[in-house]
């Protein structure tokens, strides 16, 4: 087999070395970290670890990573809200409730945070979820397949940009309406879950590459 310059290449130096899990573990993280980015967090040297490549990864945390050593902990890009986010990731397949009962008690200084997200491998099951419907802190959970990739990065992907309170209190004064009466986009909508919306916010939406050459939308988080 040839390569792009003509020269001969080894298809065995093409195939690549290490476990399924820990890439799967790379391109969650990564994905991870671009969301909290996103979100209006900072994660400690975030440029850096956008920039690791997957070989980098496995030399960092091996070829079956242990999810302990995976957590993100960031605060927010300004100054003004003091408590933080955590992301934790679980290796159980079926998660039960003792199970859910062992992950939340390794969170130390909770009334320090304001969100957790929970990523796991498979199913919760419902006496679980109710723990965690029960728990001071609200947790988001992601199964880690959700997260392989950035679905706002897809070229098809409209721009999505969150107002602020004062600014949906404008767009509605501006056109004599009520959230209720802007087009929906539901809070368990893959975009508002990447965002974390909750219901009432409001989304501008721009279209890019139609005719005209962009469209703008609103949507209420419902």
């Amino acid at each position: 087999m040839a390569d792009s310059t003509g020269n001969r290449v080894c298809l065995a130096s093409m195939v690549e070395n290490g476990s399924m899990e820990s890439r799967r573990y790379y391109l969650a993280r990564r994905t991870l970290i671009e969301m909290l980015r996103d979100r209006g967090y900072v994660v400690a040297n975030m440029e850096e670890e956008l920039r690791r490549s997957l070989t980098d990864f496995r030399a960092a945390y091996g070829d079956k990573p242990e999810p302990e050593r995976l957590r993100l902990f960031a605060g927010r890009a300004t100054s003004l809200a003091s408590r933080k986010i955590l992301v934790m990731f679980s290796e159980i397949v079926v998660i039960k409730k003792q199970n859910m009962i062992g992950i939340l008690s390794q969170i130390m200084n909770k009334e320090m945070l304001e969100k957790v997200i929970l990523i796991v491998q498979g199913k919760i099951n419902s006496h679980a979820q109710k723990v965690l419907d029960e728990y001071p802190v609200k947790v988001e959970t992601f199964h880690i397949t959700e997260l392989l990739v950035n679905i706002t990065k897809h070229y098809l992907a409209p721009k999505h940009e969150i107002l602020t309170p004062d600014e949906k209190e404008k767009l509605l004064k501006k056109y004599s309406i009520e959230g209720k009466q802007l087009p929906m986009m539901l809070e368990n909508d893959a975009i508002a879950r990447y965002y974390g919306l909750e219901k009432g916010q409001v989304v501008k939406v721009t279209y890019s590459g139609g005719i005209p050459d962009s469209t703008v939308t609103y949507r209420c988080v419902v």
